[in-house]
């Protein structure tokens, strides 16, 4: 039914108001935030289809623009970039977090920002969390893209950003778009080489995490490291 007819004591904004952002379902903070529904198709139904087309709201935190795009009911920009905005902003939040801390306080944290930069790509990307000498994040970067080994990873290249940007430690990182998050012994002689080469320019390796689509892998919590 639309939102307008809901009983006021049910209503998103009403109920969140009164009780707080905890008391809502996930389905009905959506609705908040996609606000209106389309014809014949109300607010609350079209927020439980979103979440059932992309796997509850982990899977929407992951949605590309281009898939919201095709969901009917986003077609129009207004919706998508407000989702879209609220993805940035829980990767920000989580950036900054770990900007502020040493990253061994907050793993779990390290590995849900990893999560939300790659864990949905659908290709393979191999990226790098370079840590100050307090282990606070500096940057997150994409450095290459394809199918990883060790002739398409280039340890040069991370030594030399890895120097330009005073980095003491790194966190790997790759996704695995298949879902799969155990490291294939490829990813571990990838790793071997990569510590190899940071160590000379004494650079530390703590971690080299695994994502997929809603799960990730620590090699480091593996004893892979």
């Amino acid at each position: 039914m639309p939102l307008h007819d809901v009983p006021v004591d049910s209503r998103p904004r009403e109920k969140l108001l009164a009780r707080g952002a905890a008391a809502l379902s996930d389905t009905e903070l959506l609705a908040l935030l996609l606000r209106t529904g389309t014809a014949g198709r109300g607010v609350m139904q079209m927020a439980g289809e979103l979440l059932q087309g992309f796997g509850g709201i982990a899977g929407l935190l992951h949605a590309t623009a281009g898939s919201l795009q095709a969901f009917k009911g986003l077609g129009g920009s207004a919706k998508r970039a407000q989702l879209l905005a609220v993805l940035e902003l829980a990767r920000r939040a989580l950036a900054q977090q770990l900007a502020e801390r040493p990253l061994m306080d907050s793993p779990q944290a390290a590995r849900d920002y990893i999560q939300l930069q790659l864990g949905r790509r659908p290709h393979e990307v191999f990226a790098v969390m370079f840590l100050d000498a307090q282990h606070r994040l500096l940057t997150l970067e994409e450095m290459f893209r394809g199918t990883l080994s060790q002739t398409s990873v280039y340890p040069r290249e991370v030594v030399q950003r890895a120097l330009q940007l005073g980095a003491a430690a790194v966190v790997l990182a790759h996704n695995h778009p298949s879902g799969a998050v155990q490291p294939s012994r490829a990813d571990e002689a990838l790793t071997k080489s990569l510590q190899a080469a940071l160590a000379l320019v004494d650079v530390r390796v703590l971690d080299h995490v695994v994502v997929g689509p809603g799960q990730s892998l620590s090699m480091a919590e593996q004893g892979l490291l």
